[in-house]
């Protein structure tokens, strides 16, 4: 139990670490998607998931009524049906004015502006709650993008902070291996100079 809590509060240290340097501000002061990217970064865990089953989990009947009007009246095949029943409520009533001298429905066509006007008023607001429903996926996507966008923003500033150290500690090598090349070529020269 000791173990856990020490291990815990070095997490809660490197976390907190984590967001000063990489985000310039304390953990507590982060919003949750940052403390979560924090998390995933102290941890080494990867933040990257599949949203598209999270995001279209269990919708309601209404739900997936809406998703189902608006996929088939976005279609092709509505738009052929829709103009096949416009020709044929047109070409109907020509017939029967042609064949019996009545129409069921006269010239403007007052009874298919009424099916119109009804399925349009129908139509319209089961698409926008698709449209809605569409656009809170797409919310929940982004908000993902952005929490994995950080973490490999955060992951590549760590990564550069790594080689700057090393380069550094390299550079510091080099630099004492020619200082002491250099003292030895000098006591080489005092050894080898003419007395």
């Amino acid at each position: 139990m000791h173990w856990f809590s020490l291990a815990s509060r070095q997490m809660e240290a490197k976390t907190d670490d984590i967001a000063l340097t990489l985000l310039g501000a304390p953990y507590e002061a982060l919003d949750e998607k940052s403390k979560r990217v924090a998390r995933h970064i102290a941890e080494r865990k990867h933040i990257a998931r599949d949203m598209s089953g999270q995001a279209a989990a269990s919708p309601m009947f209404g739900q997936r009524a809406a998703d189902a009007v608006a996929r088939f009246g976005g279609s092709w095949t509505f738009i052929g049906l829709f103009a096949a029943t416009l020709l044929l409520w047109v070409g109907l009533n020509s017939f029967v004015l042609v064949r019996h001298g009545v129409v069921f429905d006269s010239y403007p066509y007052i009874l298919l502006n009424l099916v119109l006007s009804m399925l349009a008023a129908i139509q319209a607001p089961i698409i926008l709650m698709s449209q809605n429903r569409q656009a809170q996926k797409d919310r929940l996507i982004a908000e993902h993008d952005y929490e994995v966008n950080l973490k490999a923003e955060l992951e590549i500033m760590l990564l550069h902070e790594k080689l700057d150290l090393l380069r550094g500690n390299q550079w510091g090598k080099l630099l004492a291996t020619q200082q002491e090349q250099i003292r030895l070529l000098e006591r080489l020269l005092v050894k080898d100079a003419p007395r």
